[in-house]
């Protein structure tokens, strides 16, 4: 299975062969240069390392530095490794993986991290209703969560209980999006659809692995 990293430059709309207006995403993929090449023998599973993007030597933590050095190659923004179900043997330490290991019309799996939105209460979070309306007495509660459990039994709130906190930046991969063009010169992949993350935030763009039934 090939796989690349990219980085997510925005949104944008794209006409397709019938003339209509489609959503879509521009994701700079590669050059990556293949770092590390892991075999079944070695390492006990077969993969390959790969970097993108230049980074300065001296943001570059030196144990990393070595391991970079190790391979020939100038330190890397981001790495990321690319399990195989067998060994690929077209590709070799040193190696560069560019936009076109992938084809027009081909379906992909992207993971990134999602926006970040902080703390949020539940009705931002779970979608909550809120209390109601405002009696007497009672003030400010449109936006409260409610009752988050009984007092007396259990006497306790239970493991799971959807309530406020930390919303967004977590790893979000969604499956099969579709390729609608390819640029090979500026190394561009469009993309139907939106993907998870920021802008200029990077991504794990991978071909979809279809089952085929006998």
């Amino acid at each position: 299975m090939l796989g690349i990293i990219g980085k997510k430059i925005g949104m944008t709309s794209f006409f397709d062969e019938k003339g209509l207006k489609v959503p879509c995403t521009i994701i700079v993929a590669g050059p990556c240069f293949v770092l590390q090449k892991k075999t079944l023998k070695k390492d006990g599973y077969n993969s390959y390392q790969i970097g993108f993007e230049e980074k300065k030597i001296k943001k570059t933590k030196k144990s990393l530095l070595g391991h970079f050095k190790k391979f020939k190659s100038t330190p890397k923004k981001k790495i990321v490794e690319f399990s195989l179900k067998k060994e690929l043997k077209s590709k070799k330490s040193g190696d560069i993986i560019k936009v076109d290991i992938f084809n027009e019309n081909e379906l992909v799996d992207i993971t990134g991290f999602s926006k970040g939105k902080g703390f949020q209460g539940v009705i931002k979070r779970h979608g909550f209703s809120g209390v109601g309306e405002k009696s007497h007495g009672q003030h400010n509660r449109y936006r409260a969560p409610g009752s988050i459990g009984a007092g007396s039994d259990p006497s306790r709130v239970f493991k799971g209980t959807r309530m406020a906190g930390r919303m967004g930046n977590k790893k979000v991969t969604i499956k099969k999006l579709k390729i609608l063009k390819i640029d090979l010169f500026k190394n561009l992949l469009i993309i139907k659809g939106s993907v998870p993350g920021t802008k200029n935030s990077f991504l794990k763009i991978k071909k979809t692995y279809e089952i085929k039934y006998s």
